[in-house]
């Protein structure tokens, strides 16, 4: 391809430039062959002109197009060079804020300086099982494929991770093993991956410092090995740690720090324990305030102490020898403070009583004269004498710093070594992971020895490196059977000869340390003979003679040979060494300098800072040490570093390079200049040249032909994919070197992809300009035509508009001439009128005034008249009176004389003795008769006598009643004699009066005036307040209607604050069952683990005989041993899995005892959880009895308002009463003549009313006896039942109540009359309840009877409107309609009326049987045994019993272990669930159980429930990973739970219960806390059931949901680089959603198959759902690749897919589809519009189920398929930020996939019948007998 074809006008291309170190451009003109000037157009505008390389000629590079930057990996860039890598790195950490990028088989990571939300547990989870390829970059994905191809390949593995200090080496290393720990677990429960995180923070503070460019940098290598057993799991670690900075102790450059823990100590030296170490502020030390920056911020150093010594805890160092550790390193920092001066030139000394010193020798246990002296002197022996010489004060300065030195070293490699014997593993280890952190190229200002070695180390790992990326794109070509050229790459064999070869730099070092006058200018020139001019990788500076120059892979680095001797050597005076091991108080320090063959670390032998020191006597100490000096620094590095490149040679290496972004340490900012140093030295740019020398582009034939199907014609599509793809490719690249064909992937060369990607968008682009024709034609010509119908519709409207105005002038014209001519008639009118009213009030005003004269004239006459006749009737009356007074008093008197008369006669004729002879003669015999008549008249006569006296009163009183009247009427005469008199004055005063009423008229007419106006101003001002009163009312009932929406909306309030509490406490509520249903998962875990390690113990023991274990029957219910089976068969059993697990490791006891104390406290929580999820199920409770109040109390408002009505007229009848008494009064009190007549109507009506009443009163009365009689009946009752009780209290109470009677009835009866006052107030209160209930039911009658006749004439008024036809029909349907509800309403109490006469046949043969059996029983206990046998039985007697089965099966308590084994153990779901009734094994167990309940046997009850849940656990265990079992018992657990519930004899659980199933109810036990124990098991077999469907659709998940293009055509595949990705494209053997919904089918139709209740089925599917959309969404936000706009299309028409599936399950209301809200909204999120404030708004509306950091990731990883899409800018991404900032939610970016919904098992009755059950013969349970 010619570079005219790419290099073409508008091409954009990178130039260099010297402060962004490239910048992009694009050319204004097309490139010809021979042009030495390009015309560029910078990003800014600016035009410039660059000049070609007039030598190479080499064009610019050009730039990849939009639609490859941001690509997770580099490799998959078509341009591969060094712009376009550090560009795409740019856009990744600025834009979209990812810090991890591919670039091959490495994994290029850049210090963000900020705290990421990318290291949860929820994103190892994330990660954990995934491909490397298709997840983001992360360093957990480099992680997961170490342990992956750890346990694929059976092979050692390592992760390298290198850069500059301050790059983040040592958190990638760490996050790397936190990953390892995650996933991996432990072998056993010692927590050994917490003690391989716990090293982290030990080796931190003894090994880390702060560093001019790293707060926190590692100033030594470390090699850490996890050892993983052969299940992969953790047992233990190991260290190897390299070139200790040991100069750090003695010194620091400004702005850096000495090591951590120095710090920590000086920080916390006001510790108690810590006093004794005498410790100050750090800035009073020497050897910690050299660099003036005692203070990181942001970092406590006492806190920091405090983890550093859990952390030593945590591995086993116990406080004393934390406090050795404390007690060297104070003595260190005093050490550094001893001050040493001068004696003379040659000699120095310390003056004595230094208190730093002392405090050295006392924290040491050293002697202060024998320190003090060794410090200034040295000894030197030759072969006869020993000498000892002064040091002067220099050389006494370096020795005391050299011994720090040493000190810190030997204690740094003894902390190492118990490091690792913490974390040494107890058993075989079979594979492990490396992980190596250590220092990347460094080049300063000043480069010394140290540097010189860490360059070292990076050129052996530069080189292992480039070997490895070579073998692997080898193996790649090889695999592919594609031609393989050698490509020439970076060999630094030349660099590493020169520094270890013979005569190498090394070597030449080691010469010159072991010449007695070797020095660095001596080891500099030799440098200078041998390499200078003969190796071109060395150089000499040309103003120095004590430096040189080392070409390195990535740099040249000039070292300063200053120091390189002394460092070298390691010099320490081994007299110092002597006093400290001579030290008896200190037992650290005699052991931190044992010889090595006793206490040496797994590291000292890698460890360069140190020097062998031997104890032995004076004779053999010169060979000893000559011998161990041998070995310098460098040599122990060297053969080291050999070590650690022979392990990674031996294990598959994986690499990380970390990058420092700038040196300021600014969270994301990119510095290009310093990213592409580091990018240079750390090799990814030679891993690039490599892939870019070869084919770096490759791609599935699938890949490609979905890619560039747009570039085919329809002839071309074959149905073979790999010739199509050849057939087109040859017609678009005629050069064949471009590109090759492998067997399953098209290799191209670098470029070919954008020329590819270039052709594509041109085919695209030209499509999109024909549709933009057609589309901006069509658009057009609509516009065209809505314009021609807009100016005919105008013209149109104007001229109807026109003749409107016309007609409405002419109309306007006659209108005025009409309203004229009306006027004047009117005017005329009014004038006429007025004239007419004038005349007609005149008139009357007239004829009023005449009218008014005559009636006074009349009034007057017809006054006197009425006088006239009053007068004269008065006198007629006083002559009449006057008259009858006087005949009436005449005629008394002529009465009175006569009967004088008659009395005297009579006494005369009764003195005469003739008379009393005639009487006498021949009376002598009646002499007595005649006496008793005497003594009868004598009776008579005294009757007579009291009757003639009463006459006499009665006379007297009606005489002087007579007199009273007599003197009235003579008074009235007199009054007529004196009104006679006032008549004439009368008259005089009626002319007067005549004169005053004519004044009267006339006052009478002004005030007739005077009303008449006032009555008009009345008038309006009624009229006025009428108005008011109309507002007045308008406000009122303003303010009612406001009042009622006021208490409409406080109602409404408080019914959404009380829906909200109760959504909050049901919110409590679920939190409280998925906490109780954790712990009850951990408890189960725990057990296991206990179940396991029981094993193991077994294991370990000798094996007794074989026995049956039993446990006692009060054995709690809620163990989990197996009650049931044999030692023996457990043993069987555990020796048929496999000779594995037989060679375990001892039991540790501790380890068991802390386990049993775990698994206690998790019983505890989950009893105290247990309790409070009733609380808070109690709770909710009462909210609806606090609902439910409300409600009745709202009603109870219009009970009240009628009691109120119904006292009102209460008391108004007892006024009218009242007023009734009165008037009876009144007319008692007054009578007259007419009133008090007892034949007057009003009398009799009184009478009657008071008879009435009277007879009302008695029968009250009579009553009140009645009751009272019976009160004191029951008084008396009740007494009478104490008297039994306590006769002396009957003795009193007898005596009181005779007191009482005797003392009167009238407190008795005020008793008697105040309890039949309560008794009839409650019979009141209890009759107008039951009136109120009555007038209800009348009232609901009355409205249904309404609604009815309203139906009725809706159908009537319906059936006029229909014809006859239809009218008949709809008559007939109704006639229909109303018998069968008539005929249902009469069968519902048929039945009723059934079940009544069921239930009392029934109980009355229950009756009768209880009768003949008391009877039989009766009658067999007066017979004697013979006369039982020889008696013949009657059929008579004995009741028939029918055969009626009572819903139990008997079975021995031997064939316990029989049915379990058959029924649990070894049932096969399977046919059960297809042949059988489901549920069946729960019913046929509860049946069991219902006849141990019936035989009222304990131990059977207990034991059978026990075996029944240790079995269900067993076959959980056994065939836990089977969907089909886990299911099938998870549902007949549950029904075995409801029939606990259903049969319990709780009316709660009674109500749906038949009459029969209420008799199998359980009699003898309460079985509520073994309901609890199933409970808790069902919840166990959901989280199981949960799991199992959990790990059967983890691999289709994002398979079917992501990965698979179900809509063909929508989705472009975008190239990838060199790691295997995913295809979208459909494979065989991969996952499509329809596998998805086949699964989720075959999962429903099995739980239905099992009978599972459906409640529960909905929670399983709502679970199944949540799982779906949170391992969706969470690959979503892991998977740049996958946020485009037409995924997000893919993913809304799955999850219709899902949603439509639900809908034919009818499982909408499960809640399913709630749970893929999150996944919905991300999906939406993706296709709506990222540009305005308005797209920011309404994302921010529609994305309320999403979290902020959620939809900010969606946005940053957004990335288009085509060049037609844009990217979302970081501006709108900002805007989105500050909208949801005020969101209160978790940061935590991915959805618990884990998290399991908390489950609840609703009561579901059955409505079968137990003793319809039968057991069919495939269960082998015939020694089962039905009851």
């Amino acid at each position: 391809m010619a570079a005219s074809e790419l290099y073409t006008k508008e091409a954009r291309v990178w130039i260099p430039d010297a402060e962004d170190v490239w910048k992009s451009a694009k050319l204004l003109k097309d490139y010809k062959q021979g042009d030495k000037l390009l015309r560029l157009e910078l990003e800014d505008g600016t035009v410039v002109e660059h000049q070609l390389d007039p030598r190479t000629m080499n064009l610019p590079h050009l730039r990849n197009p939009d639609i490859l930057v941001g690509e997770n990996d580099l490799t998959a860039l078509s341009y591969l060079h060094e712009p376009a890598v550090l560009h795409n790195l740019k856009v990744r950490f600025i834009d979209s804020k990812l810090i991890y990028t591919y670039c091959g088989i490495v994994l290029v990571a850049i210090n963000p300086y900020e705290t990421l939300p990318i290291y949860g547990t929820d994103i190892i989870n994330a990660y954990s099982g995934q491909n490397m390829g298709d997840m983001d970059p992360h360093i957990f994905a480099v992680a997961e494929e170490a342990y992956k191809q750890m346990a694929r390949d059976e092979r050692n593995q390592s992760i390298i991770v290198s850069g500059e200090s301050g790059a983040g080496k040592t958190v990638s290393a760490k996050y790397a093993m936190r990953y390892f720990a995650t996933v991996s677990g432990s072998e056993s429960e010692a927590n050994v991956e917490e003690k391989v995180l716990a090293s982290n923070p030990i080796m931190e503070s003894i090994g880390n410092a702060k560093t001019t460019r790293n707060d926190n940098s590692s100033r030594f290598g470390k090699y850490i090995e996890i050892g993983f057993d052969k299940r992969y799991r953790i047992i233990g670690a190991n260290m190897r740690t390299y070139l200790l900075e040991k100069s750090r102790v003695v010194f620091q450059a400004d702005e850096e720090r000495n090591y951590h823990i120095f710090y920590q100590l000086c920080a916390s030296s006001n510790l108690p324990e810590l006093k004794v170490l005498k410790l100050v502020s750090a800035n009073n030390f020497h050897y910690t305030k050299q660099g003036r920056s005692p203070v990181i911020d942001g970092v406590d150093d006492a806190k920091e102490l405090i983890n550093t010594r859990n952390a030593f805890t945590l591995l086993g160092i116990n406080d004393s020898y934390q406090m050795g550790i404390f007690r060297v390193l104070a003595a260190i920092l005093h050490l550094g403070n001893v001050e040493i001066k001068d004696r003379d030139s040659d000699s120095s000394i310390i003056p004595p009583n230094n208190a730093h010193l002392t405090v050295f020798c006392d924290l040491m246990g050293v002697t202060y004269q024998d320190m003090s002296h060794w410090l200034c002197h040295k000894k030197l022996i030759t072969a006869t004498e020993t000498y000892i010489k002064p040091f002067p004060k220099l050389q006494a300065i370096n020795a005391r710093d050299a011994l720090a030195k040493h000190i810190y070293a030997k204690l740094f490699s003894w902390i190492v070594d118990h490091v690792n014997k913490a974390l040494h593993a107890t058993m075989k280890q079979h594979s492990f992971i490396g992980v190596l952190d250590i220092y990347g190229f460094e080049t300063f200002e000043i480069n010394s020895f140290e540097q010189f070695c860490i360059n070292y180390a990076n050129e052996k790992l530069q080189q292992q490196f480039n070997m490895h990326v070579f073998k692997l794109e080898q193996e790649e070509y090889m695999k592919e059977e594609i031609p393989w050229t050698l490509i020439d790459f970076y060999d630094n064999q030349p660099c590493i000869n020169l520094i270890e070869a013979k005569l190498g730099i090394l070597d030449l070092l080691d010469e010159e340390c072991r010449m007695p006058k070797g020095s660095d200018d001596t080891w500099a020139q030799k440098l200078y003979n041998t390499h200078l001019n003969k190796c071109d990788l060395f150089q000499k500076p040309r103003l120095s003679n004590r430096a040189f120059i080392i070409q390195h892979f990535a740099d040249k680095v000039e070292y300063q040979c200053e120091g390189f001797l002394e460092k070298n050597k390691d010099t320490v005076y081994e007299e110092q060494i002597h006093v400290l091991k001579l030290s008896k108080k200190f037992e650290l320090l005699v052991e931190l300098f044992q010889d090595e063959e006793q206490s040496v670390s797994p590291t000292e032998a890698q460890t360069g800072a140190r020097t062998r020191l031997s104890v032995k006597p004076l004779k053999a100490r010169a060979t000893q040490s000559s011998r161990e000096h041998k070995k310098t620094v460098g040599h122990q590095f060297r053969n080291s570093l050999q070590l650690l490149m022979e392990t990674l040679n031996a294990t598959t290496p994986h690499y990380v390079r970390c990058i420092k972004p700038n040196d300021y340490k600014y969270p994301f900012t990119f510095d290009p200049r310093r990213a592409v140093q580091q990018l240079r030295a750390c090799g990814v740019l030679e891993t690039i040249r490599i892939s870019a020398a070869g084919f770096p582009s490759r791609w599935t034939y699938q890949e490609f032909f979905s890619r560039y199907r747009v570039l085919m014609k329809q002839k071309d599509v074959l149905s073979d994919r790999k010739l199509t793809c050849r057939n087109v490719l040859e017609k678009l690249i005629k050069d064949k070197d471009k590109y090759q064909f492998g067997k399953t992937k098209i290799f191209f060369r670098a470029g070919q992809v954008a020329y590819l990607e270039k052709l594509r968008a041109d085919k695209l682009r030209a499509a999109c300009i024909r549709i933009q024709k057609t589309i901006r034609c069509w658009l057009l010509r609509k516009k065209y035509l809505r314009m021609r119908s807009a100016a005919i519709t105008i013209q149109r409207h104007v001229r109807g508009y026109q003749a409107r105005c016309l007609a409405k002038f002419l109309r306007r014209t006659r209108a005025a001439i009409t309203i004229q001519k009306f006027q004047r008639m009117y005017v005329a009118r009014q004038r006429y009128r007025r004239m007419q009213d004038a005349s007609l009030i005149i008139q009357c005003m007239l004829r009023g005034y005449v009218a008014r004269q005559k009636y006074q004239q009349m009034v007057r006459e017809h006054k006197a008249v009425i006088i006239q006749k009053m007068v004269r009737g008065w006198l007629a009356r006083q002559w009449y009176k006057r008259s009858l007074e006087a005949i009436v008093y005449l005629q008394c008197c002529v009465r009175r004389m006569r009967a004088k008369r008659e009395l005297k006669k009579l006494k005369i004729e009764a003195r005469s003795v003739e008379h009393y002879k005639k009487l006498n003669i021949g009376m002598e015999n009646k002499i007595m008769q005649l006496q008793r008549k005497v003594d009868e008249q004598h009776k008579d006569n005294k009757n007579l006598h009291d009757r003639l006296t009463n006459l006499e009163n009665t006379y007297s009183s009606e005489s002087e009643k007579l007199r009273n009247e007599v003197d009235r009427l003579r008074g009235t005469e007199e009054e007529a004699r004196v009104n006679s008199n006032r008549i004439t004055s009368l008259l005089e005063e009626l002319a007067k009066l005549k004169k005053e009423l004519e004044e009267t008229q006339r006052e009478k007419k002004t005030i007739e005036e005077y009303a008449d106006k006032y009555k008009v101003e009345t008038e309006q001002l009624v009229s006025e307040l009428k108005e008011q009163n109309t507002l007045l009312k308008t406000e009122k009932e303003d303010l009612n209607r406001l009042i009622l929406e006021q208490a409409q909306e406080m109602k409404e309030k408080m019914e959404k604050a009380l829906v909200e509490e109760t959504k909050q406490i049901e919110c409590e509520l679920n939190e409280e069952r998925s906490r109780y249903q954790n712990l009850l998962t951990e408890h189960l875990h725990l057990e296991a683990r206990y179940e396991d390690l029981k094993e193991e113990m077994t294991l370990t023991m000798v094996i007794p005989k074989p026995g049956h274990r039993r446990t006692d029957s009060t054995h709690s219910s809620n163990e989990s041993e197996y009650t049931y089976n044999s030692e023996f068969a457990e043993r069987e059993e555990e020796a048929s899995r496999g000779p594995e697990d037989v060679p375990k490791a001892p039991l540790d006891m501790s380890l068991f005892l802390k386990l049993q104390k775990r698994v206690t406290e998790l019983e505890q929580d989950k009893q105290s959880l247990q309790n409070e999820l009733d609380r808070k199920e109690e709770q909710i409770h009462r909210i609806k009895a606090t609902e439910e109040e409300q409600r009745n109390r709202a009603r109870g408002a219009e009970l009240e308002y009628e009691s109120l009505k119904r006292q009102e007229l209460e008391s108004e009848n007892k006024k009218l009463k009242n007023d009734l008494n009165e008037l009876r009064k009144v007319l008692s009190e007054k009578p007259t003549a007419a009133i008090s007549a007892p034949g007057s109507p009003a009398y009799k009506v009184l009478l009657d009313q008071l008879n009435a009443s009277n007879e009302e009163l008695e029968v009250r009365k009579e009553e009140v006896l009645i009751l009272r009689s019976q009160l004191v009946s029951q008084k008396e009752a009740m007494q009478h039942k104490e008297d039994k009780e306590t006769m002396t209290e009957a003795m009193f109470y007898a005596e009181d109540l005779q007191k009482m009677k005797d003392s009167g009835e009238i407190t008795q009866a005020y008793l008697g009359l105040k309890e039949v006052n309560r008794l009839l107030e409650s019979q009141l209160q209890s009759q107008r309840k039951g009136y109120e209930n009555e007038a209800e039911v009348l009232r609901g009658e009355l409205q249904s009877l309404k609604e009815e006749n309203n139906r009725q004439q809706q159908l009537l008024a319906q059936n006029l409107q229909l014809p006859p036809e239809a009218r008949i029909e709809a008559s007939l349907q109704h006639e229909i309609t109303r018998l069968t509800n008539e005929n249902l309403d009469l069968m519902e109490q048929l039945e009723k009326q059934d079940k009544t006469v069921r239930k009392l046949k029934k109980q009355l043969k229950l009756f009768a049987k209880k009768i003949g059996e008391m009877g039989v029983f009766n009658q067999v206990e007066n017979v004697s045994p013979g006369q039982i046998v020889d008696e013949p039985i009657r059929p008579v007697n004995i009741p028939r019993k029918e055969k009626d089965f009572q819903g139990m099966f008997e079975y021995k308590k031997d064939d316990e272990v029989k049915l379990v084994k058959n029924l649990i153990l070894e049932l096969k779901p399977r046919g059960v669930a297809v042949n059988l009734i489901p549920g069946l094994p729960a019913y046929i167990l509860f049946m069991c159980l219902r006849h141990a309940d019936y035989l009222n046997d304990d131990q059977k009850v207990r034991s059978l429930l026990t075996s029944t849940i240790n079995g269900i656990k067993k076959i959980l265990k056994k065939r836990g990973d089977d969907f089909e079992t886990v299911s099938f018992w998870l549902s007949n657990t549950c029904r075995f739970l409801h029939c606990l519930k259903q049969y319990s004899g709780e009316e709660g659980f009674m109500k749906h219960n038949t009459t029969r199933q209420n008799e199998h109810c359980l009699t003898n036990f309460d079985l509520a806390e073994y309901r609890q124990v199933l409970s808790d098991l069902a919840i166990q077999i959901y989280q199981q059931l949960v799991k199992v469907m959990d790990s059967i659709l983890q691999p289709m998940i994002v398979s079917g949901m992501l990965e698979h293009e179900t809509i063909q055509g929508v989705s472009g595949v975008k190239p990838t680089g060199l790691r295997k990705r995913t295809s979208s494209i459909a494979d065989e053997g991969t996952y499509t959603l329809d596998s998805i919904l086949r699964q989720l089918s075959a999962f429903h139709s099995t739980m239905c198959q099992h009978g599972m209740d459906p409640e529960l089925i909905k929670q399983v599917v709502k679970q199944m759902f949540y799982i779906i959309g949170a391992v969706t969404l969470n690959n979503l936000l892991l998977r740049k690749d996958m946020c485009s706009w037409s995924k997000g299309m893919n993913i809304r028409y799955n999850v219709s897919q899902l949603e439509e599936w639900l809908r034919d399950k009818n499982l909408m209301t499960s809640g399913a589809k709630e749970t893929l809200e999150p996944l919905i909204q991300a999906a939406q999120l993706l296709q709506v519009k990222k540009k305005t404030d308005e797209d920011a708004e309404a994302i921010c509306s529609m994305c309320n189920a999403l979290s902020t950091a959620q939809i900010v990731k969606v946005l940053n990883l957004y990335t288009p398929v085509n060049e037609f899409e844009e990217r979302v800018s970081v501006t709108f991404i900002r805007t989105i930020q500050i909208r949801l900032r005020d969101r209160k939610e978790s940061p935590q970016l991915l959805m618990d996939s884990k998290q399991i919904f908390p489950v609840t098992f609703p009561f579901n009755p059955s409505s079968l019948s137990l003793e319809t059950i039968q057991i069919p013969t495939s269960l082998n349970l015939g020694f089962l007998t039905r009851v």
